[in-house]
């Protein structure tokens, strides 16, 4: 199994299946992929009918290939793909972690400092600015539980 197809089923946990709340500018989900990501990548049946395949094709195109994530440590890739798929600044999150300049472009010189560092450090960093963020937005009354228990079952996962 690769580390994308493990990442994968974990994020399969955090995520569930359909999903509609109204108060979610997300909207309409399944397996966490929104309406507007799925018209995107071609997709144009019911979202309750979206294949779980589907979502993981969509998973490997939107979320782990522009991160770079078999350049990383599974744990440390998992982190990133992850939140990129839940939403926020995964790149800049990354390299915060790793003391690089913060551009938003994971290329060579974060790839290097991401692979030099402790993968324990970038996780316990990335995911405190994962928080930092998260805990900043207008929504964390209404989602902030349920993305503290994602992040806490992420560090658990990026421990074992």
């Amino acid at each position: 199994m690769s580390a994308f197809d493990e990442a994968f089923t974990a994020l399969i946990g955090n995520e569930g299946g359909y999903s509609f709340n109204p108060a979610d500018p997300g909207g309409e989900t399944m397996w966490g992929v929104t309406a507007l990501v799925a018209r995107g990548y071609g997709y144009t049946g019911d979202m309750k009918d979206l294949p779980l395949e589907t979502a993981k094709a969509i998973a490997k195109k939107f979320y782990w290939d522009p991160y770079q994530c078999d350049q990383f440590d599974p744990r440390v890739a998992f982190q990133v793909f992850d939140a990129a798929y839940n939403g926020g600044h995964p790149a800049q999150w990354l390299q915060q972690a790793a003391g690089v300049k913060t551009d938003g472009i994971i290329g060579a010189l974060t790839i290097a400092a991401v692979r030099e560092a402790d993968p324990m450090k970038i996780i316990m960093r990335f995911s405190a600015y994962r928080l930092q963020y998260l805990g900043n937005l207008g929504t964390w009354t209404n989602f902030g539980h349920g993305w503290a228990n994602r992040i806490a079952n992420n560090l658990i996962r990026g421990a074992s």
